[in-house]
């Protein structure tokens, strides 16, 4: 195990609230709408334009592009605006020690996250520099499910994928990391995350001699 590939909201940090609280805000300000719990699952681990869309659609809205653009600028900002607190304390249980262990023994770390806001979010965490590689999504031609995230976190490190674990909660995660030939480790309920290759209940379950013990066995 040579590399491992982080997505960030609800992995490293539990971010991904915000995401939708923000989503919500921005929809009942504009559209005097609410958004149902169920369609968090749906835009939890994908990239914001491809959130929206997901919005607009269950909406059923259609608004010209350079709205469009504004609305994601705007959710954006609201986001950011949450974040604004988030302190190392905010780094989820068992995310500590597992780092720790992945770079005691070598293990190269890359940030594989839909989230243009990767860089700020792990400085307020404190972690800008714990990982050796930080995935660009601008840089990739499709979001999660497709495994292009994954594939340039991977290259960011100089590793092949299947010499990489991926770690997820997400649905659309857990297919991408299948999709580029890593070892998928998802953390999550079966009932989602059924097809991870090694699934633990939260991240506190992350144990670093288990998931070496599992790849090695894929």
């Amino acid at each position: 195990m040579k590399g491992a590939l982080f997505d960030l909201d609800g992995v490293i940090a539990d971010t991904a609230v915000y995401h939708f609280q923000a989503w919500r805000k921005l929809v009942k300000d504009h559209f005097d709408r609410e958004l149902p719990d169920e369609l968090e699952e749906k835009t939890k681990g994908v990239s914001r334009v491809d959130s929206l869309k997901v919005i607009l659609n269950y909406l059923g809205v259609t608004v010209p592009q350079a709205q469009f653009d504004a609305l994601a600028a705007e959710k954006n900002e609201a986001y950011r605006g949450l974040l604004a607190g988030l302190t190392s304390a905010d780094i989820l249980p068992g995310i500590p020690e597992l780092i720790k262990q992945m770079k005691e023994h070598g293990v190269k770390l890359s940030l594989a996250s839909a989230s243009m806001n990767g860089p700020f979010i792990l400085e307020k965490l404190g972690l800008s520099g714990t990982f050796d590689a930080i995935a660009d999504p601008s840089k990739v031609a499709a979001g999660k499910p497709a495994p292009d995230i994954f594939l340039e976190a991977a290259a960011e490190i100089g590793e092949k994928p299947d010499d990489c674990v991926g770690l997820e909660d997400s649905v659309a995660g857990i297919t991408a990391i299948n999709a580029a030939g890593a070892y998928s480790v998802g953390v999550g309920s079966p009932d989602e995350l059924g097809h991870a290759k090694l699934l633990v209940p939260n991240t506190a379950a992350l144990k670093y001699d288990e998931i070496e013990s599992a790849w090695e066995r894929r």
